[in-house]
């Protein structure tokens, strides 16, 4: 049984923003296998960020549509085409001068895959001259790097597979990567190793368009509700994302 969640009154005039017509518009970022785990026989997402969406748009009256991007990037670039309404994407600096971001969530831990032989212990060490890093581009992960590494390179792929054979193909130091997805990787690579602890965790939000952030305080509440009261656990218990940790309040 779904926890019941409470967002007080909603101004006629803000669900009209948010959800034209009567229906809200969800980005939905396909490429997060931890927060969408499948899809229906419809074709419409599954997982703990639909879910986030379909029960939003309920507590408003309305319905949901999502509108689904391979990745992330071509879901932030949207945010200014007025393609969705509200955004499920990881809050990152370079995407906040175009979305406004309500608190996180939930949170993925983000480390590195090494090869075997590796110099590197521990996730910090990696940030050094001379280091290659492959990572997929446009990740709220890739994003942090760009705005903290002072030493090490970046080298981009556009998938998380493409990521993985740059890394063995040109024999990099280092692939960023949600640590789930590293698992994954790791078996692909005999000897390699996943450093332990995090260089970063991704921060999970709801996102709206500048154009509508006069409702970011109503989606906020909703985020604030469904997080510190149980419904965000629920979810994640519901869809078998054990790699997903509940946000704590700032």
């Amino acid at each position: 049984m779904q926890t019941t969640i409470d967002i007080g009154p909603v101004a006629p005039g803000l669900r009209d923003l948010l959800a034209p017509g009567g229906v809200l518009r969800a980005g939905t970022n396909l490429s997060n296998f931890l927060l969408v785990t499948g899809k229906t026989t419809a074709g419409d997402p599954v997982g703990v960020s639909p879910d986030m969406a379909r029960t939003f748009a309920d507590l408003l009256g309305v319905s949901v549509e999502y509108v689904t991007y391979p990745s992330p990037g071509p879901l932030a670039d949207a945010a200014e085409e007025g393609a969705w309404d509200i955004g499920l994407i990881g809050a990152e600096p370079q995407r906040a001068k175009f979305i406004a971001f309500t608190e996180p969530y939930v949170e993925i831990e983000v480390s590195y895959l090494v090869p075997e032989g590796s110099r590197f212990d521990i996730p910090q060490e990696v940030d050094a001259p001379g280091v290659r890093i492959a990572v997929t581009g446009r990740t709220a992960y890739a994003l942090w790097l760009e705005n903290n590494l002072r030493h090490a390179e970046l080298v981009y792929a556009a998938t998380f597979d493409e990521t993985l054979a740059l890394f063995r193909g040109e024999g990099l130091d280092a692939l960023a990567g949600l640590r789930s997805r590293l698992v994954t990787d790791q078996r692909a690579m005999p000897g390699s190793q996943i450093l332990p602890g995090r260089f970063m965790a991704v921060q999970q939000a709801i996102g709206v368009p500048m154009a509508k952030a006069e409702a970011l305080p109503l989606v906020a509440r909703f985020v604030t509700a469904a997080r510190d009261g149980g419904l965000v656990a629920q979810l994640i218990e519901k869809h078998g994302v054990h790699d997903l940790r509940v946000a704590k309040p700032d």
